[in-house]
């Protein structure tokens, strides 16, 4: 408590200094009278040119006598092309970059500037022509013909967008997109080298060089019905069916409308699941696609992809009319298929070309499919219809909605369906953070139920050959209760997977400590606990018998068969190490040991692996 007279002081926090940019820096190094202005010609308007925006002008830099040292005017020699620059990016000299925001649309003005406001600068990022006079004072006519807003597309300022009319939407063209746009170009002097087709936009698709680089990079900013013109320099004017590559021209102006672009996905990165939008659907994407599990209405038709595009199934008809209906994340179409639907808005037709390992090798197969059949499916979603929003449930209600879904997790789990199984315990767990029990017998069902779901993630995980990743699912329910049976057999079952034998028994005898009522399941899975560990040690010592038998200079190959072949921990479970599971409880799924495990010689000792591994000694070669 401060004393009677003292005066609170208020805590007013430090700003922190913005370090200047390069532009400012610069500007900090101009002094008075060194740069002077005189008005030739007023220009229009009252706008003017700010950092960011494109700057076209035309420059004749004179003597203080008159001589005309060079100029972008073809009068005075120079090639009749203006100069296009973004102020605050390009590189240009210091008078320029403080004197264009001065100026009016269609103004001329005389610009004096002293050495060190053009080439004698110090650290000028411009070099001066060949004999040029730097170290002069300079008269630099400037006209300013244009100025606007644009999009930087490229870094270097080799791609640079300027838009002429909005488009419709966010959405913007990417690889491997197939656009229809009207398309022109001309050089700077206003020099036409393509016109548009007559007729029909230019179909081409992104990514497979159908048009210029820098013009495919700026058109991947535009959005549908945009118009706007693109300055590409020519480094980015490749070769390519619209037009080949233009000589002697430093840069190229396309003027651009999109008319329609198909969005195209390749779902798995490879190309061989390939979603083809042949009809928008409402909505934004991707906001209004059901990326969530939900309950989808589609109609689609199914075809082989052979010369005759066999059709297998029509939902229009061989479904008496009525659409497919399922929820997704269930597994119940196949996974290509969800795929594609999930990335769809409502009202969208889609073309799906999919591989045979996404369609029906994996999944049940209609009569009319062949097996390793490449499929196409036309899709229209519906609509579809997002899951329960469980925000101002009761609690019960909250429960009896999980219980749902923990059911449907059980059965895809029963499915040999892991993955989707675990997806569905794991929505409930993250529907669980916000889920606030309000008395201790709500509570005490909460963590019950929460604890179940947890353990069923780690036999998904135990399924799916992620051990460790099951302990660590375990580890939640024991951190919480070290004396929770199930979650020290379940973690037991999958420190025993992995080969430390150690963390297995001591869980096995917690639960024996823990409760008696699991006796037997702990006493059985100590028996089998011992009789891995012994056929671990048993193969060991087959597998390395007279490996330190050999003389100096000679080779030992260890873990070799009669033919010379490594034995495999695949093959040693083909020949029946693989186990079976022991549950502890009928409401939660099967408890699982056959999921695959790590090498033989990783399932030995701990200590032993480690020291080998530290030895640089993972191979059973020696010397």
């Amino acid at each position: 408590m401060a004393a009677e007279g003292d005066t609170a002081q208020e805590y007013v926090p430090k700003k922190k200094n913005k370090e200047p940019t390069e532009t400012e820096k610069r500007r900090k190094k101009i002094v008075p009278g060194s740069l002077m202005k005189a008005e030739i010609r007023p220009g229009g308007g009252d706008a003017r040119p700010s950092d960011g925006d494109q700057v076209m002008y035309h420059c004749t830099v004179r003597t203080l006598a008159g001589v005309v040292v060079e100029s972008t005017r073809s009068e005075y020699g120079g090639k009749g092309t203006a100069i296009r620059q973004v102020l605050g990016k390009s590189k240009m000299l210091l008078g320029l970059l403080e004197g264009l925001p001065t100026m009016l649309k269609g103004e001329v003005a005389m610009f004096k500037m002293k050495p060190q406001m053009h080439y004698s600068e110090v650290d000028c990022p411009v070099s001066p022509p060949s004999s040029f006079p730097k170290d002069d004072e300079l008269h630099f006519e400037i006209e300013m013909i244009d100025f606007s807003k644009v999009k930087v597309v490229s870094d270097d300022l080799g791609v640079i967008k300027k838009v002429i009319d909005d488009g419709q939407g966010w959405e913007s063209p990417r690889e491997p997109y197939e656009v229809k746009a009207w398309i022109s170009a001309k050089t700077g002097d206003d020099k036409v080298i393509l016109s548009p087709k007559q007729g029909e936009p230019y179909f081409f698709t992104i990514g497979k060089s159908e048009v210029p680089k820098g013009l495919e990079m700026g058109i991947g900013t535009m959005t549908r019905e945009e118009k706007a013109v693109i300055y590409v320099t020519n480094q980015y004017l490749t070769e390519s069916p619209l037009m080949s590559v233009v000589e002697g021209f430093e840069e190229v102006q396309f003027e651009v409308e999109l008319i329609h672009f198909t969005q195209v996905r390749d779902m798995l990165g490879d190309g061989r699941l390939i979603k083809r939008r042949l009809r928008d659907g409402k909505g934004e994407f991707p906001m209004d696609c059901p990326l969530q599990d939900s309950l989808l209405h589609v109609h689609y038709k199914g075809m082989l992809l052979n010369e005759e595009k066999t059709v297998f199934i029509d939902t229009r008809i061989d479904n008496d009319g009525q659409p497919l209906e399922f929820s997704s994340g269930e597994g119940l179409v196949p996974e290509g298929f969800e795929m594609c639907v999930r990335l769809m808005l409502p009202g969208e037709v889609a073309l799906v070309t999919c591989p045979p390992d996404y369609a029906y090798d994996k999944f049940t197969r209609p009569p009319n499919v062949p097996e390793g059949a490449h499929i196409e499916w036309e899709i229209e979603l519906l609509g579809f219809e997002m899951p329960k929003d469980w925000t101002g449930l009761d609690f019960q209600s909250v429960m009896d909605e999980a219980e749902k879904i923990r059911t449907t997790g059980n059965r895809l789990f029963k499915e040999g369906k892991f993955e989707l199984a675990k997806a569905k315990y794991e929505k409930v767990l993250r529907e669980f953070n916000h889920v606030n029990p309000q008395d201790d017998e709500e509570g005490k069902v909460f963590l019950n139920t929460r604890n179940l779901l947890n353990l069923n993630v780690a036999a998904c995980y135990l399924k799916l050959g992620e051990c460790r990743k099951s302990i660590e699912t375990c580890n939640k329910v024991l951190e919480a209760n070290p004396a929770h049976a199930k979650a020290l057999y379940r973690r037991g079952m999958a420190y025993m997977e992995v080969g430390d034998f150690e963390e297995a028994r001591s869980d096995f005898e917690m639960m024996l400590k823990v409760d008696k009522s699991s006796e037997l399941d702990a006493a059985a899975a100590l028996k089998k606990l011992k009789q891995k560990q012994q056929d671990v040690e048993k193969k060991a010592r087959r597998q390395f018998k007279g490996l330190f038998d050999k003389k100096p200079g000679e080779i030992a190959d260890a873990g070799t068969d009669e033919r010379g072949e490594v034995q495999s921990t695949t093959e040693n479970q083909k020949n029946g190490d693989v186990e079976d599971s022991n549950g502890t409880d009928t409401d939660d799924v099967e408890d699982v040991a056959d999921a695959p495990r790590e090498g033989l010689f990783s399932l030995l000792w701990p200590t032993g692996r480690r020291l080998f591994s530290a030895l640089g000694l993972q191979r059973c070669t020696i010397l």
